[in-house]
């Protein structure tokens, strides 16, 4: 029963999708260039709702990323690119080409074995590197753990979270090094691989570095704006107090919010 609503539901969207192309006039001037911004826009919603871990935001946001697989299906056929049913059957034929432990006769042991027979399979589907795939536009620190988990995948990894700190430990000197050779370009690139070697690090630590940065982008923000907030009740603007009174401002705050 469930799932016979949930069809019927879908269904309602793809009648509600045909009736807007073709009777509103915002609806029908889409393209797929103009939905693009919008769709990587909906997507950074949802990102925001799972680090806030927002259900109801969740919820809606998927709605909304949704109706944007709706609407470039809608598109798609306009064009005679592609339809609603083969973009299903594709996304369908893939899983369960790369499900051979399901719907085959591999055997795997854990969800690493799974990852690695994923990424030998997308060799076979014609791909030159286990690192394609990698969207070129991807946030860096995203990216940066996207390209570590697929070059694991064929052995070229770590042995142990040792190592790979003794490594953020070995790109600080590098960097400290560069700083003082006040070489802007070697700094600009010792920064970078001391940053890369921070997200396998917190790989290893089984932490999305992309969300603990974000999460830590929001702390500092309720903090920010809650010593502006102090600032005003005092008559006063961060502008016009020291470093010293700001500082002191901050840690009555965080130690206020540790407590809450």
């Amino acid at each position: 029963m469930q799932q016979e609503n949930a069809l019927n539901e879908f269904a309602r969207l793809i009648q509600v999708m045909d009736e807007l192309r073709e009777k509103c006039p915002w609806d029908k001037k889409q393209t797929i260039h103009t939905l693009r911004s919008m769709t990587i826009e909906e997507t950074y919603e949802l990102a925001d709702a799972i680090t806030d871990n927002d259900w109801k935001g969740i919820r809606e946001e998927l709605g909304d990323l949704l109706l944007h697989i709706v609407f470039y299906a809608k598109i798609g056929k306009e064009e005679n690119q592609f339809t609603l049913e083969e973009i299903i059957r594709t996304i369908i034929d893939k899983l369960i080409f790369r499900h051979p432990h399901i719907y085959g006769d591999v055997k795997v042991n854990d969800d690493e074995d799974v990852k690695k027979n994923w990424e030998q399979l997308k060799l076979q589907e014609g791909k030159k590197s286990v690192l394609d795939g990698v969207p070129v536009s991807l946030p860096a620190t995203v990216k940066a753990m996207r390209l570590q988990e697929k070059a694991k995948q064929v052995g070229f990894e770590w042995e142990h979270t040792g190592q790979v700190w003794k490594k953020v430990e070995e790109e600080m000197e590098e960097l400290q090094e560069a700083v003082q050779e006040a070489d802007q370009s070697k700094i600009e690139e010792e920064f970078g691989d001391l940053i890369f070697s921070l997200i396998n690090y917190a790989r290893f630590l089984h932490i999305d570095a992309e969300n603990s940065l974000e999460k830590t982008n929001k702390k500092f923000i309720q903090r920010f704006t809650g010593m502006e907030k102090e600032a005003l009740s005092r008559g006063k603007s961060l502008s016009d107090m020291t470093l010293g009174e700001m500082d002191a401002m901050w840690d009555s705050i965080k130690k206020k919010k540790s407590q809450d």
